[in-house]
């Protein structure tokens, strides 16, 4: 696993699909058959006893399960903390886009930076909040099509 200052990386191939797939399967059976828990999950290791017990908060184990599902699909995953600082091109690598993009959602004021002397800065968390309203604005002008499709009888 690399680490990085910005969190840690899990590169597609290094779990293989099929051992993440297993995982993945069992932490998805155990989340449903206790679905509405909110209690911690208690993971017995294979070569501990019962009474050694690792104590997961079910939040954690849904992400591991989002993790895993990833890394099933042949996909890296990275978690990183929200208030990690990102350069402009490491932002406009997650949002697929590219840096002089980017640079204008900035100068635009759609994304929150700081700048560090003559760099910017943008915090995950305010990547990740321009990220989710952009794809509900693109979900929302995408029905707006379709209805209009529908009402002017394309369908």
């Amino acid at each position: 696993m690399a680490t990085t200052t910005q969190g840690r990386k899990l590169e597609p191939g290094v779990i293989k699909a099929q051992d993440a797939e297993r995982a993945l399967r069992r932490i998805n059976e155990y989340l449903s058959l206790t679905e509405g828990s909110n209690e911690d999950i208690q993971v017995h290791l294979e070569i501990g006893t019962q009474d050694e017990a690792l104590i997961l908060p079910r939040p954690a184990a849904e992400l591991i399960a989002a993790m895993l599902a990833a890394l099933a699909s042949g996909k890296g995953v990275q978690i990183m903390p929200l208030d990690t600082e990102l350069t402009t091109q490491q932002a406009a690598d997650i949002l697929n886009v590219s840096r002089p993009y980017l640079i204008g959602l900035l100068d635009d004021g759609k994304i929150q930076y700081r700048r560090v002397g003559r760099h910017r800065r943008i915090r995950v968390e305010d990547l990740m909040r321009f990220k989710r309203e952009d794809d509900q604005r693109r979900h929302d002008a995408a029905n707006e099509l379709a209805q209009l499709g529908q009402d002017l009888g394309l369908d």
